[in-house]
């Protein structure tokens, strides 16, 4: 579950950094790239800092709900 949070987030965070790039300034690209590394570098060590953000709102990882 938290991992569709996650890729919700990205995905918008990157169409909103390049809707700001084309319509505000050039240099909101760079945000784009942030998001970017921080995704590559999530796949690498396993850490990510949103992951660690929504379990503190209380959004349940896989394996953690109930199912029947």
């Amino acid at each position: 579950m938290i991992n569709r949070y996650i890729n919700g987030i990205a995905g918008g965070f990157i169409l909103i950094s390049l809707a700001l790039t084309h319509f505000v300034n050039p240099n909101w690209l760079w945000f784009t790239v942030f998001v970017g590394v921080n995704l590559l570098q999530s796949a690498f060590t396993n850490w990510c800092l949103m992951g660690i953000i929504l379990k503190k709102l209380g959004i349940k990882e896989e394996g953690d709900s109930c199912r029947v």
